[in-house]
Parts: structure tokens; C-alpha cells; sequence
């Protein structure tokens, strides 16, 4: 019996016949509590997320220094992210909406006080300007790398506005003048 010998004399056999009922105890405690999930297949594609544009736009335009715009997209689009962020140290905020858009890609609107370099490497790194598109009377310069999601970013003298996804030149078109055309939320 492993108790009746001196603890210098037990084995990793020994260690692993007492972990085996704690193992099985846990896997118990797990199952009933429904907190593990075993799916051979991956994961399953469940219903996109959804997010309260008006709630979150809302609270940030109360909250960020800067005025937050609150575009009407088309239908068919969903916003399904959204984050406030940080930038070097405090100094800028983000407010950040992302949307499935009706062809299954996604763009990203972000409303920033940070320069318009700080806020392209904040959110995707170091990129250099590839051109310009003019949509209207605003001017978006436009970072486009391989392989990597596309940026436009407009100054609009109160606040930066930076596109960011995969989506097509249409689909930044639309969110582009739809962010230009909304007016700041109030306060």
C-alpha cells in the first residue's frame, strides 16, 4: 500500500493513480456545470452579434472630448463590435463600430482625437499612404497593404475618422459618406 511506504519511495506511478480520481472529480464538476464542450466538427456558426450602436455612440459622445458622429449605413448591415480605446498613454481616445456589411465582410468605423498617424499605427501599424478617393467634398487618404484589411482615414478637422476592413471600394463609399454626412451627437 503506497501510504505504508516512505514518501522517498513513491513512484510517478504512485502520484499518477492519486491524480486520476481528482481529474475525473473535475471533469464531473465541469460537466455538470455545462462549462466544457467537446465538438469534434469546430465550432459551430451561430447568430452574429449584435451591438446597441445608438447606446454605445451615445455614451461615448457624453464621455470622449471629441464630437462622435452616429452614420445611418445600408440596409442589411449589422454592427456586431464596439470598443473605446486608449492612445499613447491617455493622450487620444478611440470609438470604435464594427459592421458585417450585407456581402458577409466587415468594416470598421473609428472616431478618433489622435492624429491621423497616430491613430493608422495604433490600429494597424506602421503603413505608408497608397492614394487617395474623394467621396463628396472629403478627401480620405487610403492605406492599402496585401493581404492585410484596407484603411481610409479623414481628417475632419474636429475629429479623425479611420475605415478600416475587408470590405469593397463601395461598401467604404457608402459608411465614408454616411459618417460624413451624420451630424455630432449631443453631449
Amino acid at each position: 500500500m503506497a501510504s505504508d511506504k516512505p514518501r522517498i519511495l513513491h513512484s510517478p506511478r504512485d502520484m499518477a493513480l492519486s491524480l486520476i480520481p481528482l481529474i475525473l472529480v473535475c471533469l464531473l464538476i465541469a460537466g455538470i456545470a455545462n462549462k466544457c464542450t467537446f465538438s469534434p466538427g469546430g465550432p459551430k456558426q451561430g447568430p452574429v452579434p449584435s451591438v446597441d450602436v445608438d447606446r454605445a455612440l451615445q455614451a461615448d459622445a457624453r464621455a470622449l472630448p471629441f464630437p462622435i458622429r452616429k452614420p445611418v449605413v445600408p440596409d442589411g448591415w449589422q454592427a456586431n463590435s464596439g470598443s473605446g480605446k486608449e492612445i499613447s498613454g491617455g493622450q487620444y481616445r478611440t470609438s470604435s463600430i464594427g459592421y458585417n456589411t450585407r456581402q458577409g465582410r466587415y468594416v470598421q468605423m473609428t472616431q478618433s482625437d489622435a492624429p491621423a498617424n497616430t491613430l493608422v499605427s495604433f490600429v494597424v501599424g506602421q503603413r505608408q499612404p497608397t492614394g487617395n478617393e474623394q467621396v463628396d467634398a472629403t478627401t480620405w487618404v487610403v492605406y492599402a497593404k496585401e493581404d492585410e484589411d484596407t484603411v481610409w482615414v479623414a481628417d475632419l478637422t474636429d475629429v479623425r475618422i479611420l475605415l478600416r476592413g475587408n470590405g469593397d471600394k463601395e461598401e467604404f463609399t457608402d459608411l465614408a459618406r454616411a459618417i460624413v454626412s451624420a451630424q455630432p451627437l449631443a453631449r
